[in-house]
């Protein structure tokens, strides 16, 4: 595994041993990257269940101003500060080692998210919780991206109970992306 473009292109990255994560492949992670390549530049990108990090890795070569990275397993929070060195993006980045809802509600009044990326553990509810609380929080705008990984079995439309709308599904042979914003409030 590898950051696919941009500043870090080519740096080698390390990920967690074990079943208990699944890294997003250099293939699907250069499709995604390929949809949102316009929104990356100048963003603040949070990366929730960060696994080895290479998604919001990525996104910092690609040139997104700042990522947080959160993971409570203590090897892949390992695994990132290890991608973050090697990868020289220490000074735009900070990981947190902590449960993904306590992550966030730490993070309330201090981000604002421009894109959101969630790759939990598939089918634990862990992104709805997820979604429902960014949804009750400051941490996204309007106009915020944000980006649920989930498997091909997932019904992405029961995401819409959160707060938020699907408004894209991007399908691979082995997961797919779900692309969401928030919805419009009745003013």
């Amino acid at each position: 595994m590898r950051i696919i473009a941009g500043t870090a292109r080519s740096i080698p990255l390390k990920t967690v041993k074990g079943t208990n994560t699944r890294p997003t492949t250099d293939r699907i992670r250069e499709t995604l990257f390929n949809m949102i390549q316009i929104d990356v530049p100048g963003a603040v990108f949070l990366d929730l269940f960060a696994g080895s990090g290479a998604i919001g890795l990525e996104a910092l070569s690609r040139g997104a101003k700042y990522a947080v990275f959160v993971d409570n397993n203590r090897q892949a929070a390992a695994c990132i500060e290890d991608n973050i060195s090697a990868a020289k993006f220490r000074s735009v980045c900070e990981v947190k080692k902590m449960d993904y809802l306590a992550a966030l509600r730490s993070m309330e009044g201090r981000f604002v998210f421009d894109i959101v990326f969630l790759d939990p553990p598939y089918g634990k509810e862990m992104a709805k919780e997820a979604l429902k609380a960014l949804s009750d929080s400051s941490l996204c705008r309007e106009d915020t991206m944000l980006i649920v990984e989930e498997s091909l079995d997932f019904e992405p439309y029961e995401l819409e109970e959160t707060g938020f709308e699907v408004y894209r599904v991007k399908r691979y042979k082995t997961n797919q992306h779900i692309f969401l914003k928030m919805k419009l409030r009745n003013r």
